[in-house]
């Protein structure tokens, strides 16, 4: 079977890869490694959501779901101090990077758990959700992140969501717009859109 960054278990041999990245005015040192998405910069698509991201006006957490190493979570961290950062992702090698990565950058507000989606996270709620979803895992995941994000947001908290237009952005939106009723698309960039939902 084909292994995939969104796999459990990560059978790939590890070869870790460290560098610095500058996030909304800050730097960071992340590492990542084989069988874990991008494993040799922030991604495009990470780094416009980071950019894009607004602070909700709601009190609560934020989650980061799919979090993989953790370039999302820990850039939100190091922005807004006061809020506590859950971060999440299926695959255990990038759990423990993301783990790594925050204590690398003295984050001690980010919590990192193993979770299929909100399985292990049933019972929290979240001001805001923040997603880069597996589009390879598939429509039925994907959509699974959205429904499940739904359910965990406080009332007026809001889901992000960054995603190609060829890997079907419009499609999400409609998809989103089942869910939450209204969604904005708050930036077009290179094929890119983000996507904002409010959960009203």
């Amino acid at each position: 079977m084909t292994e995939h960054y969104f796999s459990q278990q990560p059978h790939s041999k590890s070869s870790p890869k460290t560098w610095s990245y500058t996030l909304r005015n800050k730097e960071y040192t992340f590492t990542s490694d084989l069988g874990v998405f991008s494993k040799n910069e922030v991604d495009y698509g990470s780094r416009i959501l980071i950019k894009s991201f607004t602070e909700p006006d709601v009190e609560g957490d934020l989650l980061d779901l799919g979090c993989g190493y953790g370039p999302i979570g820990i850039s939100l961290a190091g922005s807004y101090p006061d809020r506590n950062i859950c971060m999440v992702d299926v695959n255990e090698r990038a759990v423990a990077l993301a783990r790594k990565n925050a204590k690398e950058n003295n984050l001690d507000m980010v919590e990192v758990i193993q979770s299929d989606g909100f399985s292990n996270i049933k019972d929290r709620s979240f001001a805001a959700v923040i997603t880069n979803p597996p589009i390879r895992a598939g429509k039925r995941v994907v959509h699974g992140m959205f429904e499940g994000a739904k359910d965990a947001l406080v009332p007026n908290g809001e889901l992000w969501v960054v995603i190609q237009k060829k890997q079907g952005a419009p499609s999400a939106k409609e998809k989103l717009e089942d869910f939450f009723g209204e969604v904005d698309v708050v930036l077009r960039d290179k094929g890119y859109y983000v996507l904002k939902a409010k959960n009203v």
